[in-house]
């Protein structure tokens, strides 16, 4: 098939023959034919070389690269390859284990793509249990969101030794296309198949995603093994949940002991959710839980002194580009310093960015900064990233979004 063809200035090849996976819109010397936004297209050197091909784009980032073999046709067969091998990553890594006699640990949701990290630029794929939840990010994806959804039916039901059939596959992409006209375009609903929202198992663990009007696609998968880490450190520890959202951490700390949980949130919706996973894994009377709703800055302001030895602050994302950057990295430094200050001696502080803006070294700054403002000792025990599940492209390293620091405070 012949696509539209994008012809480079010199030496602007260069990131694609190191397989970044983005070209951006002033790059671009010239254009053969009159692409729309989200169709396929060839890249070609100054000197006519194909170079791979991807998805058209107005923005800035004007290609996402689908594949650096100019040969290879870009159909349902092209997806279904990407899918089976993201699929087959996830089964090596023992993140699928489905609720069956003799599995102690049930774990039955995970992401099956996560964009460039699985050669995929664009496309989100999160897996409930048996409903697939597909979010498009890029207009090209959007386009092809059927494709994938009959790609993924195909590949869970011939890799039947992998994991269990899929019955449903959920489009959520009203809020994640780039621009107001194509959220206003998309459609957020059932492509194949239906199924009613009911609990998932995470490392034996229950939680029920709501993908119709959650954030994300109904659950944040990504905290996974750093609430799996939480265990280690939650028993017998007064613990802060802030930011709490469903209350991910919050059912890890009960899980493993800790004498009392409080979660935190702002969100009167969000409370529900965490007393809801609360309720499913502890019944509806945990003498251990408590739920506070009020703005996590104030209540940390206003709490007593060594009222608790475990903080989470996992924020939402301060920062979605770098105009805001310098409010996003006085926000982070905030909520660390009152947790520093207030947190019992010998407490230990869980603390996240997931704001793809503030880069590893700048998030590490703010807390640095807000440490030596708190006039306490603090130590670093662990430095956390995302899981292997949301894996990050060696040539792409802006999908390196979640950052977080576990600290010991004296």
């Amino acid at each position: 098939m012949s696509y539209p063809k994008l012809h480079l200035f010199p030496r602007k090849e260069e990131s694609l023959l190191r397989f970044h996976p983005w070209v951006f819109s002033g790059a671009i010397a010239s254009i053969d034919g009159s692409p729309r936004d989200g169709d396929l297209v060839e890249v070609l050197d100054s000197r006519g070389r194909a170079l791979g091909t991807g998805h058209y784009a107005l923005g800035s980032i004007a290609v996402r690269m689908l594949s650096f073999d100019p040969q290879e046709t870009i159909d349902q067969a092209f997806y279904q390859h990407r899918l089976r091998e993201a699929l087959k990553l996830r089964a090596s890594m023992g993140l699928i284990r489905p609720e069956e006699e003799g599995n102690t640990s049930p774990n039955t949701t995970y992401r099956l793509v996560h964009g460039e990290g699985d050669g995929l630029p664009g496309l989100i794929i999160d897996i409930y249990a048996s409903t697939a939840v597909v979010q498009a990010h890029s207009m090209g994806m959007h386009e092809a969101r059927q494709i994938i959804a009959e790609a993924l039916m195909t590949v869970y039901g011939t890799e039947d030794k992998l994991t269990p059939p899929l019955e449903a596959v959920y489009y959520k992409s009203e809020t994640t296309l780039p621009t107001r006209d194509m959220r206003q375009m998309a459609e957020d609903g059932f492509l194949i198949g239906h199924t009613e929202a009911s609990y998932v198992w995470e490392n034996g663990l229950k939680f029920i995603p709501d993908w119709v009007k959650g954030q994300k696609t109904g659950f944040f998968i990504d905290q996974r093994d750093n609430r799996s880490l939480l265990r280690a450190y939650a028993p017998n520890r007064r613990v802060l949940n802030a930011f709490c959202y469903t209350g991910g951490f919050s059912v890890y700390a009960l899980a493993s002991g800790a004498e009392r949980v409080d979660s935190l949130d702002s969100s009167g919706k969000a409370m529900y959710l965490t007393e809801q996973h609360v309720a499913l894994n502890f019944g509806k009377d945990c003498s251990r839980h408590r739920s506070i709703t009020q703005d996590a800055f104030d209540y940390l302001e206003q709490m007593s002194e060594h009222e608790y030895d475990l903080i989470i602050l996992d924020p939402p994302a301060f920062a979605k580009h770098r105009k805001v950057l310098r409010n996003a990295l006085i926000g982070y430094r905030k909520i660390n310093s009152l947790a520093f200050r207030k947190i019992a001696p010998g407490g230990i502080v869980f603390t996240f960015s997931c704001s793809q803006a503030v880069s590893k070294e700048e998030f590490r700054l703010a807390v640095f900064t807000a440490a030596a403002s708190s006039n306490r000792r603090v130590r670093i025990l662990h430095q956390l990233t995302q899981p292997v599940d949301h894996p990050i492209n060696i040539y792409h390293p802006e999908g390196e979004y979640l950052k977080g620091l576990v600290l010991y405070v004296e």
